[in-house]
């Protein structure tokens, strides 16, 4: 009886024993399970986080008007304090350059802008020309109708050659006639032109800049092999010049002039404002409705303004930066105009969709070459090491960019911790990506705190890419798919990844969000929708968001879902439901140390000695 006992209390003691391994490696379970429930939950994105909040604005919109305004003063403030400077300066060369675009929307703002500081009281400068025969004389400047008499002003151009500027001496038979330029009529005023045009004509800057330093314009023949016909006296000249262009073209104008360039003032025309509160938000609507008033349009409706928001943002790129730019704006509001009775929501968002289809025929034969099979992207199911990334495209010529999916693959096997970087070897693989793949290695050699080599090689291919790849946004992507080959553990192909890493882990933002999520959901789309299809993108990258409305309703509607991490940590459980790291309980990197220390335990059994024979016969 007692040893029936024992076997019956030995037998009792493997069932509880058993018991309770299935009960803890429920708990276990369960606390993974929560662990990736928290980090699915707190991660994810809701509706209202994919386009800027207008709603707190909505007062504004209703009652924003040009009453009792300067939007110009409010959203240019550098602009007119260098314009301010250069009026007042006495001293010194009076050139202002400023960085901004050169088109005439652009020169014709900052002449209205410039007009401000123009003197009330009425002179004239230049002169009075009188020709007798072969003799021209100058006489003191009387009227303000004569040729080369002028009142000052603000004039510009943005693009000039030499007889439009300078004028010229013209000779029929015995007459002689002198025809003034840009440069006599501006006389006593401010010229403003653009930096491009002297850059492709150096020699007009060299003699305006001489004529503006001297104080006066000497005329030369247009034609270099003969002097003029008749001497013609110097005429009195006081300009300020505004030269406008990109940082490219400063720059360029700068090897051109140091001298110039270190005399002159500096500002900038300011492309966009950052709008934190009320006041801001109503100088940039004011700004608006300035560019609909010149532009001859009516006042827009107070629903138009955040649709007009969302798209700004998706042009700056920040959810509290809105563009300044009057060629844009005037260009939506326009487009608006031709598509409705009035200036409104509905207006505009079909002018928009409009445009995306009239410039979306590449953008969908490409969709089309993955719904076909051609390009292989998957979005359901699960592999080892493959994951969807996400790149932007822009075609030369092209007029927007776009996203799409990318597949990256990884294969791993016994080696010396070699990581191939297919696209470098193969030079298609840009400098920086390079450097986000040495950064991803190192982030993993760390965390697996190896005394040895790894034992395993890795080789890391963006499939069917046949152009250069560059960027480090594919760096978390390629990250997650080489410790989903090390650990042996599926991805899942339901959701796409972007976002580049750091040394520490720690995920950092990068470009062309809004493309990116917009291009992967239309492949889901066109696929089906599941409920369980989604993109990563990095928390810093939040504020970046402003996607089309198709994708927020089908994020609201729990069709499709966005997540936004900080570190590696967080994406892995959500690609593979699996922890990176626990202490107790199944985890990917204890998964990954295991596998190292049985392929260094198989490396280390002494081999039977035919084997060892032969390979001191190979070493011979």
């Amino acid at each position: 009886m007692q040893q029936g006992k024992t076997c019956c209390g030995c037998h009792s003691s493997a069932q509880n024993s058993a018991v309770l391994n299935r009960v803890e490696s429920c708990i276990i379970a369960l606390l993974l399970n929560k662990t990736n429930a928290n980090i699915l939950t707190s991660t994810q994105l809701t509706w209202q986080a994919l386009q800027p909040d207008s709603t707190r604005y909505q007062s504004i919109f209703s009652t924003v008007s040009l009453e009792e305004c300067d939007s110009l003063a409010a959203v240019q403030p550098r602009l007119l304090n260098a314009l301010a400077h250069l009026h007042h300066q006495t001293q010194g060369f009076p050139l202002l350059l400023l960085r901004s675009q050169e088109n005439s929307d652009y020169l014709a703002c900052i002449a209205a802008a410039a007009q401000r500081f123009q003197p009330e009281e009425i002179a004239l400068y230049g002169g009075d020309y009188h020709i007798m025969g072969d003799t021209v004389t100058l006489l003191p400047p009387t009227d303000a109708a004569r040729p080369f008499t002028s009142q000052g002003g603000v004039h510009f151009a943005d693009w000039i050659e030499t007889e439009q500027l300078f004028g010229c001496v013209r000779q029929y038979k015995d007459r002689i006639q002198l025809e003034p330029g840009l440069l006599h009529r501006a006389n006593g005023g401010t010229l403003i032109l653009s930096i491009n045009t002297l850059l492709a004509q150096p020699l007009l800057w060299l003699r305006l800049r001489k004529a503006v330093e001297q104080g006066r314009f000497e005329w030369f023949s247009q034609d270099e092999r003969q002097p003029l016909p008749v001497t013609v006296p110097p005429l009195p000249l006081q300009l300020r010049l505004v030269l406008c262009g990109d940082r490219d073209a400063l720059a360029s104008f700068q090897e051109l002039d140091v001298e110039a360039h270190e005399m002159a003032l500096y500002s900038e025309f300011e492309e966009n404002l950052q709008v934190l509160d009320e006041e801001e938000m109503t100088a940039w609507c004011q700004w608006t409705l300035t560019q609909a008033e010149q532009a001859g349009l009516a006042k827009p409706e107070a629903d138009f303004w955040p649709v007009l928001i969302n798209e700004a943002v998706r042009m700056t790129g920040d959810q509290d930066t809105l563009p300044l730019c009057p060629r844009w704006l005037r260009r939506q509001l326009q487009e608006a105009a031709l598509h409705g009775e009035q200036i409104d929501a509905a207006a505009l968002k079909e002018a928009l969709e409009t445009r995306q289809w009239r410039e979306s025929f590449l953008m969908d034969r490409m969709r089309d070459e993955i719904l076909l099979n051609q390009i292989m992207i998957e979005t359901e199911g699960e592999v080892v090491g493959q994951i969807n990334g996400l790149s932007v495209i822009e075609f030369p010529g092209h007029p927007r960019p776009w996203g799409e999916p990318s597949r990256i693959t990884c294969v791993v096997h016994p080696g010396d911790g070699e990581f191939t970087d297919v696209e470098r070897k193969a030079e298609l693989g840009g400098n920086i990506h390079a450097k986000g793949m040495m950064i991803m290695q190192a982030y993993l050699i760390a965390e697996l705190e190896l005394d040895q080599q790894l034992p395993f090689s890795a080789s890391l291919v963006f499939e069917q890419s046949y152009s250069e790849v560059d960027g480090d946004s594919a760096s978390l992507a390629e990250l997650c798919a080489l410790i989903s080959a090390l650990a042996n553990q599926p991805l899942t192909q339901q959701i796409a990844v972007t976002g580049s890493v750091d040394q520490f882990g720690n995920v950092q933002p990068v470009g062309g969000l809004n493309e990116k999520i917009e291009g992967f959901f239309h492949i889901c789309q066109s696929r089906e929708l599941t409920g369980k299809q989604g993109v990563i993108l990095p928390a810093s990258n939040v504020r970046h968001l402003s996607l089309s409305q198709e994708v927020t309703d089908a994020v609201e509607q729990g069709q499709f879902h966005i997540w936004a991490i900080e570190r590696v940590d967080e994406a892995l459980p959500l690609l593979t439901g699996i922890a990176w790291q626990s202490e107790s309980g199944e985890s990917l990197l204890n998964t990954i140390q295991e596998r190292i220390t049985q392929l260094n335990q198989q490396d280390a059994r002494p081999r039977p000695w035919p084997l060892r024979w032969l390979n001191w016969f190979n070493h011979s």
